[in-house]
């Protein structure tokens, strides 16, 4: 049997879990459990795929989880409990020494998904070499974004608020196109251009923040976390009249942001020690001045808290009635 917690999934919630983690393995009753990052859809399906020790005990995620992941579930006669944890921003973050982006998230949409559309209703492959060429009101220089990949809930967050609901929802033409071709709430657009302009870093958001210090001409793609602790040499991108601070992600008025999610397998608790202890833990941390607001997450309203600290010890099994809601 294995006597400590093995937990995997979003690269966002990672630095938070971590904390948490540590916290825990300052007591001396438990070990410290173990976190592995590797993506979203890799912390869902991994806490799914079965129960017994050589399976993750908990999935941390940055996008929640689809009916389809809880079929995978349910085909595997597993049952988890969701728990939010926090709110986070997502960012388009660049070197200092480069130039601010200032833009409209659909402008921001049309420069980086697959295809765009033209006034006919036809689409084509994305054209756009220079931000510029988007909008001459941008920078004149060559779009190059660093980003997360498929598996990541950073990813699928960001192309669903910006490619989707920014420029094809927003778009005249492109609003127009989608409906034609029988895609009325534009989700064929949250497809990424695969040209060499996006490029994909894998899940590290740390080897990102790295890139861009190496070339101050890029910009990437993460979590507020990141930004803020990497503000001496980033800065992240006004997005639609907004920056992306902690009080304008905390406010809602920052219109790129996302909630933070973990799974936790029903089956291992009791089995695996420590396991209510880890989840009593974030609740010790995740208020205004917490451990968690200061490394950048952003605090759930009490209510919200009052909500997911009952959670931990009711611990309601996660339907598919319940990812109406």
């Amino acid at each position: 049997a294995r006597d400590y917690i093995s937990i995997a999934g979003s690269s966002t919630v990672l630095p938070f879990a971590t904390i948490i983690a540590e916290e825990l393995g300052n007591n001396p009753m438990y070990k410290t459990p173990v976190v592995e990052s590797g993506g979203s859809s890799v912390g869902k399906k991994g806490v799914c795929q079965g129960t017994g020790t050589e399976f993750i005990d908990i999935g941390n995620a940055s996008s929640r989880m689809k009916p389809k992941e809880l079929e995978f579930c349910n085909s595997n006669n597993v049952e988890v409990t969701e728990i939010k944890v926090g709110y986070d921003g997502i960012v388009v973050a660049n070197s200092k020494k480069g130039q601010l982006l200032n833009i409209s998230k659909s402008d921001l949409g049309k420069a980086l998904t697959a295809q765009i559309a033209l006034e006919d209703g036809t689409w084509i492959d994305n054209p756009y070499d220079k931000w510029s060429d988007v909008n001459p009101a941008l920078p004149d220089i060559k779009i190059r974004v660093y980003g997360p990949p498929t598996t990541s809930g950073t990813r699928a967050s960001y192309v669903e608020m910006v490619n989707q609901k920014g420029y094809c929802a927003k778009d005249k033409e492109a609003k127009a196109a989608s409906v034609a071709r029988g895609d009325k709430k534009g989700k064929k657009c949250r497809a990424m251009r695969t040209d060499g302009v996006f490029i994909e870093a894998g899940e590290q958001d740390n080897l990102i923040v790295q890139k861009l210090n190496e070339d101050t001409s890029a910009y990437g793609i993460f979590g507020f976390s990141y930004l803020d602790q990497n503000s001496d040499t980033l800065q992240g991108a006004v997005i639609s009249k907004t920056a992306p601070t902690f009080e304008n992600i905390a406010g809602n008025n920052y219109s790129v942001s996302r909630a933070l999610y973990y799974y936790v397998k029903h089956q291992h608790i009791g089995v695996v020690p420590g396991m209510k202890e880890y989840m009593a833990e974030w609740t010790k941390h995740w208020g205004d001045e917490g451990a968690l607001s200061d490394a950048g997450m952003i605090p759930m309203p009490k209510s919200e808290r009052a909500k997911y600290k009952a959670a931990m010890t009711n611990l309601p099994v996660l339907t598919a009635a319940d990812l109406k809601k």
